[in-house]
């Protein structure tokens, strides 16, 4: 994909493959951004004259773009929050806290990011917290079926994970969950990149993703609800515009939804941002996307698997990720010494800081790819893992 006039940040001296931790901003996206800042400055839903108004159009505009890129029912199922760490706060806080009781069970996994697992910990109920075993670091439905109880109430999962990268089967989860009565909830911020998430074909009850993973802006994030689930989830922040009246006797009326669960000022530059993001991936196409960067994935993969220093955790799985560390080298000691050499990935625990149960290492690099990758930039990568003396005598 020839798209380096579209990225500033391409111009730059480095290679990138850090995509799972965020993506770089299409100029069509900054251009918005700036023209909202220049053009159009005012608040959203708030005000009677003409550029507050091109400012509702524009805001319920991206709205309507999640609404269609997600395949939800209604508008008002799309609640804009400052990302997915808040979409999942608002749904463990705001909806099952009430809805779960004591000793019912919430069904997780170890790979799961924090943002992900912190907020079922903090719920004030009695709950138990279980986790479904991996099969090959995978998970299957067949051990989703082992972890169910009669106590089990909401499974909790990404829908591809941010380390290992594998896809769940999300669809047979559901199917099953609800023939027992149980709830799902999606975190979909490593799915909405790379391919085609469909709320209504996943059957999901909740969802979350952030913009920053998929070309928009940070600081804005989508909150999904069956439309009967998310109207029973109490809001977590109260205050201007999610409110009709409310008296000095303590009386108070809230707004529908969406506007209930959207207290105060809105990101507006980031809201109109997604839009512009949505806009650019569509105009690409997500399933050419997602082609691009399995092909690229694999290429890289048969180029790290002739190298005898490396070992791969997750060279199976089908994803944007590659896991990896130099044999006898500290993950963060490569990623110091391949940014040396202009190539920037993550290394660490990644978020997912109980995996280490699962895969036997606490610390690794990743590799993540975008569609603004090339096979060029792997070959250059290859050339500096490929010079292992050098990089063990940087490290003396």
């Amino acid at each position: 994909m020839n798209i380096k006039d579209d990225f500033p940040m391409l111009n730059k001296s480095i290679i990138y493959f850090d995509n799972a931790a965020t993506t770089f901003k299409p100029k069509c996206v900054i251009d918005s951004i700036v023209d909202y800042y220049s053009n159009y400055s005012a608040n959203a839903h708030r005000g009677d004259y003409d550029i507050s108004y091109e400012v509702d159009v524009m805001f319920e505009n991206t709205r309507e773009k999640v609404r269609n890129f997600i395949n939800a029912d209604k508008s008002e199922e799309i609640i804009f929050t400052s990302g997915a760490t808040q979409s999942l706060n608002m749904i463990a806080k705001g909806f099952f806290e009430e809805y779960l009781n004591d000793d019912d069970e919430v069904l997780l996994t170890k790979a799961e990011h924090a943002s992900n697992i912190l907020p079922w910990f903090n719920i004030k109920k009695n709950i138990k917290i279980k986790y479904i075993e991996l099969e090959n670091d995978i998970v299957t439905i067949e051990n989703v079926i082992k972890s169910i109880t009669p106590k089990t109430k909401v499974i909790s999962i990404a829908h591809i994970t941010n380390v290992i990268g594998d896809e769940r089967p999300i669809k047979e989860i559901t199917k099953y969950a609800h023939n027992k009565g149980i709830l799902v909830v999606l975190d979909a911020a490593q799915s909405i990149p790379h391919k085609k998430v469909d709320v209504k074909d996943l059957d999901v009850d909740f969802m979350a993703f952030s913009g920053h993973k998929v070309c928009g802006p940070t600081g804005i994030g989508v909150l999904y609800g069956k439309y009967n689930l998310l109207d029973r989830l109490k809001p977590q922040n109260v205050g201007g515009g999610m409110n009709n009246d409310f008296e000095s006797n303590m009386k108070y009326k809230y707004k529908n939804l969406p506007y209930k669960l959207e207290a105060g000022t809105p990101n507006i530059a980031g809201v109109i941002g997604l839009g512009s993001a949505i806009n650019y991936i569509n105009k690409i196409g997500i399933d050419n996307i997602e082609k691009y960067v399995l092909d690229l994935r694999q290429y890289a993969i048969e180029k790290m698997l002739k190298l005898k220093n490396i070992e791969i955790y997750n060279k199976n799985i089908k994803s944007s990720t590659i896991v990896f560390n130099v044999k006898g080298v500290f993950s963060q000691d490569t990623s110091t010494y391949l940014n040396k050499n202009g190539i920037n990935v993550r290394a660490g625990n990644h978020c997912a800081k109980i995996l280490k149960d699962e895969i036997g290492v606490t610390n690794t690099c990743r590799i993540s790819f975008y569609f603004y990758n090339t096979k060029e930039e792997v070959d250059a990568l290859i050339k500096v893992l490929e010079e292992e003396d050098i990089l063990l005598k940087s490290l003396i």
